[in-house]
Order: structure tokens, then sequence, then C-alpha cells
């Protein structure tokens, strides 16, 4: 195992003395707390330039490590895990700069505070971009203080200490101590400057980029009480929440009396709410004392509706105004424009293509639940939670604004989560909860939805259309680029969550004469972000059209796709340079790499398939993450569409825990190919799809072989649970052209005849 060797540079030879750090800075540092029998505790404030967006204002020590005087290390992971592994993946950033023994170390849940750790959530694969050099000092600093107090116990200079496997050693004197004999003492000492720590090089990891199992493991596998469907609280009551099937309805009465009488119901009322879909909608609250009796209760209620402000959205409605809209060549926003693309065209090959794409839904395990706590005292009203959310302090928040609480009043304790995929970044079901247990007089509820109540409540990801036009110069290169993108709506004019255009999105920046407009229909069905939201039918998109661009041209995919990331346009006029963010890091070197690599890797280009078989290729660059894909098909006479090999290349910096890393983007692969074949449809302003006997999530016989390959970077490191995701769809779809010479321009693919 490698060692990491201490060199301050700051002490003469043979100087007995460790260095005084009480004159260094302690507002990101501190220790907190050196009580007996509590070894070291440290934190770190989390507070940086990458994070200040999601942590405006300067937070006070949070990230624990703590060091028990028996050597047992405990580490406090501060984002909610939804099966991305990030739970482990920040203890293990912790523990590499702490040279801890992995087999002593245990890892804890940490309390939601915001005081303390800045904003708590799990979205957008942020979890190791925005904690990574704070955590990492947070291991270092703890790392130091033990050496210090090795250094003073022994007589030495801490630039003769190594440090390993949480051990402290002198080589001279062949000494060692372990971490947990020095945890006390190093208790004491003043913690040093962030600014003062020398982190390991990337040469130096001993635990980073290996394969570990998720910490939560055994737990899981064995049942233990870990999920939020898992709670149990004293004197607490089984609590179902009956809402209009079509959203904005509104609850004009109900059989509550009936209700009530039915066996094991203890309450039935209506809830009011706030009216909104991310809030509290209106609704009728039963309440049992077991799950068995609260369903069956559900199932017998009989509500009538006020529909005066219902949805009447319907998607086949939708389909026609749209086709119509996409004859203008341009839509009512132009959303970028570089030269003249309407004039490039003139003289040149077109191509022209309109796609679509459905709804679709979030279908995570778990179904949304909560248990809260609302409490009355001489002190104030207070609400605790037991909640499996994505955005713990967003919820806090939220529930504090609607109950009028001050926010300290607002616990929360966070629960694992049963798969979210953007859906628990909305915390409805949490006021959903508070609400209930208020209106009940203060009774702990476990708030529990019916896979119906997800499908109708969900926040899905929205459907949309592209009109696309582009043109190749004799050479067969891309000269220009239009597109109208038809898309929604709510609240006015405000486009929906993960809908609307991005002015950079690729290939905005590459070509010289490009024009993307959008325009946008009033819908009310809430939408909301799902894995990789925006790129997952971004990518879809445009690496379709690229290809049929290349086939047009009589080119290679690959080499023309290469040519494209490789061209520059110039910034329309006006327009300033973006500064520089760990947030928008693309990069045309690392997107050519991935290409090339896939290429290489899986032979397209370069292999003879038998008829029938396909290869395909994309690329996206979504949450800093550059992913090459490249997809092997069959399909059968019938249309059956049978993945039988996928190559994934992904250059998103250092590897944390290789096995997770692994898992996300397999896990990726297989969530896109389901939703291959996926779709919601809307009519009369209801979701049609109720339950996964109308919506089929893809099962095991869909997985493929899949080769991941890590690029090797110094790049900072980006998250995994969504980058792979995005190209996995075009990448299909261009091998089916490959396999049949039909170009698949909806999705689902079903739309088409296709199968998966």
């Amino acid at each position: 195992m490698t060692e990491q060797i201490f060199d301050w540079g700051t002490l003469p030879h043979g100087e007995t003395s460790t260095p005084e750090l009480s004159d260094l800075s302690r507002r990101s540092f501190i220790r907190l707390t050196a009580g007996a029998g509590a070894g070291l505790v440290l934190g770190v404030g989390m507070t940086s330039a990458a994070n200040a967006q999601f942590a405006p204002t300067p937070t006070v020590p949070s990230a624990y490590v703590q060091i028990k005087p028996d050597g047992h290390i405990i580490l406090y992971a501060k984002n909610p895990d939804m099966g991305q592994g990030v739970k482990t993946a920040l203890a293990l950033v912790l523990a590499e700069e702490l040279d801890a023994d992995w087999n002593k170390v245990t890892v804890l849940q940490s309390d939601i505070d915001a005081a303390r750790y800045g904003t708590q959530m799990s979205g957008g694969s942020l979890s190791i971009t925005l904690n990574w050099t704070a955590l990492r000092q947070a291991g270092a600093g703890a790392r130091a203080m033990l050496v210090m107090a090795a250094a003073k116990q022994w007589g030495v200079p801490v630039g003769e200490l190594t440090t390993s496997a949480s051990t402290v050693r002198h080589a001279a004197s062949n000494r060692t101590a372990s971490y947990g004999s020095l945890a006390e003492a190093a208790a004491l000492l003043s913690p040093p400057a962030p600014a003062s720590l020398v982190l390991k090089g990337k040469d130096q990891f001993t635990l980073l980029g290996k394969r570990f199992g998720g910490v939560d493991n055994r737990r899981i596998v064995t049942g233990q009480p870990l999920f939020g469907i898992d709670v149990d609280v004293p004197g607490m009551r089984i609590a179902v929440f009956q809402k209009s099937p079509v959203v904005f309805g509104r609850v004009k009465s109900a059989n509550l009396a009936e209700i009530k009488a039915l066996p094991g119901v203890t309450d039935a009322f209506i809830v009011d709410g706030t009216g909104k879909p991310a809030e509290v909608l209106s609704g009728v609250a039963v309440l049992a004392k077991d799950t068995w009796s609260a369903l069956a209760a559900k199932r017998k209620l009989k509500v009538e509706w006020d529909l005066t402000e219902a949805s009447t959205d319907s998607w086949a409605a939708i389909t026609t105004k749209a086709k119509e809209l996409s004859a203008n060549k341009l839509g009512e926003l132009v959303v970028r424009a570089n030269g003249d693309a309407e004039a490039a065209m003139t003289g040149k090959k077109t191509v022209e293509a309109y796609y679509t794409y459905s709804f679709v839904a979030h279908g995570q395990l778990e179904p949304m639940n909560c248990t809260a706590w609302y409490k009355t005292g001489a002190a104030g009203d207070s609400v605790e939670f037991w909640a499996p959310t994505q955005t713990p302090t967003a919820g806090r928040a939220l529930v504090a604004g609607l109950l009028k609480l001050p926010l300290e009043r607002v616990t929360i304790h966070q629960q694992r989560v049963g798969g979210g995929f953007g859906r628990r970044l909305n915390n409805d079901y949490m006021a959903e909860a508070a609400f209930i247990s208020r209106q009940s007089g203060g009774i702990p509820v476990k708030l529990m939805w019916t896979r119906e109540d997800d499908f109708e409540h969900d926040f899905l990801r929205s459907g949309g259309f592209m009109k696309f036009r582009g043109a190749l110069d004799a050479k067969g290169s891309l000269a220009a680029w239009m597109s109208h993108l038809i898309h929604f709506s709510s609240q006015g004019s405000t486009a929906i969550t993960a809908a609307n255009w991005q002015a950079g999105e690729f290939p905005a920046n590459h070509v010289a004469n490009f024009h993307a407009s959008q325009t946008k229909l009033p819908i009310k069905i809430p939408t909301g972000s799902w894995r990789a939201p925006g790129a997952n039918t971004a990518a879809w998109l445009v690496q379709s059209f690229i290809h049929e661009m290349a086939v047009a041209a009589g080119r290679n995919h690959a080499a023309f796709l290469d040519e494209v990331l490789s061209m520059t346009a110039p910034l329309p006029a006006g327009t300033q340079p973006a500064a520089p963010s760990p947030l928008a890091n693309f990069s045309r070197e690392r997107a050519r790499n991935v290409v090339k690599t896939v290429v290489e890797r899986s032979g397209y280009g370069k292999r003879k398939l038998p008829k029938g078989r396909g290869l395909g290729l994309a690329f996206h660059f979504s949450h800093q993450g550059h992913v090459a894909e490249v997809v092997e098909v069959s399909v059968a006479k019938d249309k059956k569409v049978t993945v039988h090999k996928v190559w994934v290349v992904a250059d998103v910096g250092p590897i944390v825990n290789l096995s997770g890393a692994e898992a996300q983007a397999q896990g990726s692969v297989i969530d896109a190919i389901s939703t291959l074949g996926l779709e919601v449809t809307i009519e009369k302003g209801q979701i049609e799809q109720k339950n996964f006997d109308q919506y089929p999530i893809g099962r095991i016989r869909i997985t493929p072989a899949i080769d991941v390959h890590f690029v090797a970077s110094d790049n900072p490191p980006t998250g995994l649970g969504e980058p792979c995701l995005p190209p996995l769809s075009p990448a299909v779809c261009n091998a089916i052209f490959a396999a049949t010479g039909h170009r698949i321009r909806s999705l689902p693919i079903t739309r088409e005849g296709f199968s998966i």
C-alpha cells in the first residue's frame, strides 16, 4: 500500500517540535469536539466556488470525520443515496485522503442541516463534482492532525512521518501508532487551514479507482430497514391520499362517514391543500391502523370532483397542433443564431426531418411515501420527517413555508431512496404528509402512495416535436443547420422543466450557419426532471439527425461526427464568451477522443455484419460527462429489436469507486433500452397508463453485454448517474437504420412498429 509522506517544507532537519497552527485560518476547518472518549471529530466547511450556487451563504463546519480511541472510524455522507452509490463514494473520497483502513470504516447518513452542510441533495450528477475538494480536505486535515499528534509524542518532525491503513509510521525509529491511539491527542490540537494541506496525486491513491461494494449492500439484501417505506414510529397511522385523476380537480364531497366506519380506519377527512401539484392538491385523506385497512378503504372512496379548473390536455390534439406548427420554418422564439442558416441552404443538398417523442414516467421502484409528525407545544409547533427525498434541503424549506414554521422547527431524517431518477426532486409527498398529520391533530402518519397514485400524479418527462433542416456543401460537410422545437409551457409563457432548448446545445457552437428556434404550447399536466433532464431527448434528436446528414453525404458516420466536433462557430454578434464554469466544461478534444476510442473498441465501420444486424454510434455531453456509445442490434422479420452489445466510453475525470461507476453506466444503458418502448399518453386531462401492466418496464432479458471503458483523466471528477443514458437511444435508432434502412423518427419505437 502506498504511504503518504509529509513534507511541509517548514521545519529544519532535526527539529522536534510540531508547528503551532493557532494562527492559521479556522473559518473552514475546526475540531468539533474533544470530549473524553470522543476521539477526534473534525469538520470542514463546504462552501466553494463550485457549489456557491447551491449554498449561497457561508456554512459552518460540516462533513464529519470521527476517529474513536478503539480505532473505529465513522464517516458521514451528506447527500441522499438513491442507488447511485453516493453514500459509498463520498466516504471513499474522505477515506482516501485520511489514509484510512476501509475495513475499519462505518459510513452513516448525516443529519439534514443546511446551516452545517450547505445544500444537501442528489440530482444532476453533482454530488462528487461539488464535494470533491472539500471532502478531500476533510480527510487530509484529520490525517494531518493525527500526524502532528504522533510527532509531538515521539519528538520528531512531521516530515519524517508517513501514513497508511489508519497507522502513522516513523521509519527511522521503526515506530508505529494506530489512528485510534492518537485520536484523543489529535483532538486537543488546533486544526490546519485547508490551504496548507497538500492533497494526494492520483498515483498515490490506494482506494479511489478500485472496486468496493456499497456500504448498505448487506442491509439491503437482508431486508434491514433503510428505506422510507420501512419507517415505523410509535403511535403511527398509515395514511392514503386520494386526489383527482384529472390534475387540478377539487373535492366537492366524499362518503367520509362510510369510510370512517370501515374496519381499521381511524379517521377520514378532506384536505383543501394549496392547489399546486408541487405542494398539496385537494384530496381525501384516510388514516388507518395498518396498510391493508388503509388501501381497502381507499378503494371504497366515492368522491365527487369539481373539474372546473382541471386539465383537459390531449396528446392526440397536441400532436395534430404540433404538426401544423412545424410547417413554419422558424419558431416564435429564437434560441441561437450564427451566421445566416437560411441563406446557406441555397444551392446545397438539403435534408429535412420531423421528430416526435412522447411523455414518459419515472417508474421508480419505491412508490412515493413519507412519515411526518406534526407536534404542538408551548415552545411552538414543529414537524419531524422520515423522508426518502432527493432534495431534503429544499423539502425542509418548502414545508416550513407552507406551514409557516421557522426553518429550525422542521427536522428531516434522511432515508435511503428506492429510486428517484428526478421524481423525488419534488417534495409534494412530504407536504401532503405534513398537512395530513397537522389536520389529524398531531398523529404521526406514514403516507403511502399506490402505484396508480405514482402514475397519475407523476411529474412526467415532457414529450415534444422537432423539425430539422440541414445542408451539405460540395465536399459533404455540414454547411447549415436549422431546428424548430415545439414543446410546452405552463403558467403563461414559462417553459416547463427540462423541455426548452438550450442556446449552447450541440452543435450550436460548431456550425457557422446555425439557427435554433422554438414554439411553446400550453399544458397543465405536471412535468419535471427525468434522468439526464433535457439531454435525454436532445441527444436522440441531434445525434439521430447528424446520422441522417452523414448518410445523405455518403460518409462514415464517425468521420462526419468527428468533423462536426472539430468545427468552431463564431459567437453571435453581441454575445460575450461564457465565464469558465465547473458545470459547463465541454471540451472538443475530450469529445473527439471518446468517439475515437469507442469506434476502435467496437470496430465500428470496419466489421461486416450479417443481414438484419447493424451498428449505431452516438455521442453526447451532459452533466459534465463526455460519453460516446456504439450499439449492436439485430432486427427480426416481425421488427423485434434485440440489443446484443453496447460499448460505452466515458470521460468523467477520476473514478471514485470503479464498481459503482460501472454499475451506473450499465444501469443507464439498461434504463435507456427499456424506455425505447415506453410512453405515457394523456387524454381528457388524465394520464392513461396506471400501472406497470400498461407501462412495461424492461425485464432482465433486454440486458445486453455492456463494455464500459473510462478514459484516464486529470480533469475534475463528474457524476455518472446520468451522462451515459442520453447517447443510447440515438445509437440504437442509428443501428436499426444500419440493419434495416428504416429511419426511426418517433419515440417510443413502437410508434413505428418496432418492439424491444
